[in-house]
């Protein structure tokens, strides 16, 4: 593996057979003539009939979700928390180190759109200052149990008022408590209900797109990008890394050596889009807890998809304002549809990230 060491950043349907009528056609004795077909062409910026464009994937969904708020979940990604339930069913994935003692051990912070349609969500752990202003962006409700204490304050601002914290199933699967709570299907739906909460989209979304995705039913063209069919991150404690899988075309996440299966179906942890984004942090005076400097900030990264790579910059304004994506040329980055997995690198050790 080659390593990228601290690289800074240079920069319905439309149819016309005879007005759309019956293909009609005129005989006579000596011959028969027929209308040519004209070609049928897609209208790549219409979603199908009954569906919008999820503004968390650009795939199409139902419409009946197009004003429900997504939820975001915090997932310990310890050993022992494994094997995770319906995570690979998420949207977007986060992947942030939880504190800096511990061997920097990271968490899952999933976002889900269609959270109704998953059986079963976790386990669910702690949150940070970071996840809360992260889950802001998304206008997300945030589902945790407990949160290290710096986070507290934020709960008094109206973007990050209306969260859950604990009070989830309980299933008893041998682990210490800390391990075996789970959000089951509908469950989050009565909790957001029971709390009054607003379970469709606030005064708190912000204006335009976290994503710059390409027409539907196209693909972005990588020619001019690197290639990345590998990447290690430098999480020295579970190890995670991405293995692009040309197969499905999307990047596989592993962790502690093994692929990520969710334990209900096996299905395996994959990602279309992979940010990884150069991060500097401050440590809190206890407990080893960080927050990330992203607050009126920016920085580099890269941006994978289809076994390439390409750099990119970061920039976010305000606490729960969105974080945007710009290529080497200043423009906003476009993306292929689908899941993404984005991962904040601490800034100390970005030149340790392992891409091939």
């Amino acid at each position: 593996m080659k390593k990228i060491l601290n690289v800074a950043l240079a920069c319905g349907l439309a149819c016309s057979l005879v007005g759309c009528g019956k293909k009609e056609a005129v005989q006579t004795e000596e011959a028969e003539t027929t209308a040519p077909a004209a070609t049928a062409t897609v209208d790549t910026s219409i979603a199908p009939a009954g569906t919008y464009f999820s503004e968390t994937t650009g795939l199409p969904i139902s419409t009946s979700l197009q004003n429900q708020r997504p939820v975001a979940v915090m997932v310990d990604c310890e050993q022992i928390a494994f094997p995770h339930y319906g995570i690979a069913e998420a949207d977007v994935v986060y992947e942030i180190m939880n504190n800096v003692e511990n061997g920097r051990v990271t968490r899952f912070m999933p976002i889900y759109k269609d959270y109704d349609q998953v059986a079963q969500i976790g386990n669910i752990r702690s949150t940070r200052t970071t996840n809360v202003w992260l889950a802001g962006e998304w206008n997300a409700i945030l589902v945790h149990d407990g949160q290290a204490k710096y986070a507290t304050e934020y709960y008094s601002e109206g973007y990050a008022s209306q969260h859950l914290s604990s009070g989830f199933t309980r299933i008893d699967n041998g682990k210490p408590s800390e391990f075996t709570e789970y959000a089951m299907a509908g469950e989050i739906t009565s909790r957001i209900a029971d709390a009054g909460y607003d379970h469709d989209y606030n005064e708190y979304k912000q204006e335009g797109d976290h994503f710059n995705f390409v027409k539907y039913n196209t693909e972005l063209n990588t020619s001019t990008f690197s290639d990345a069919t590998a990447v290690q991150l430098p999480y020295p404690h579970n190890s995670t890394s991405l293995a692009y899988n040309a197969g499905t075309k999307s990047y596989d996440l592993s962790m502690y050596g093994e692929l990520h299966k969710d334990a209900e179906d096996d299905q395996v942890l994959t990602f279309t889009n992979a940010l990884l984004l150069d991060t500097p942090f401050t440590q809190y005076p206890e407990g080893g807890y960080v927050y990330y400097n992203i607050v009126d900030s920016t920085g580099d990264g890269y941006y994978l998809t289809n076994g390439k790579m390409e750099p990119i910059t970061w920039k976010k304004g305000g606490e729960n304002e969105i974080t945007h994506y710009y290529d080497a040329n200043g423009n906003e980055l476009e993306m292929n549809r689908g899941k993404t997995y984005i991962t904040m690198v601490p800034s100390d050790v970005w030149g340790d990230v392992a891409i091939q």
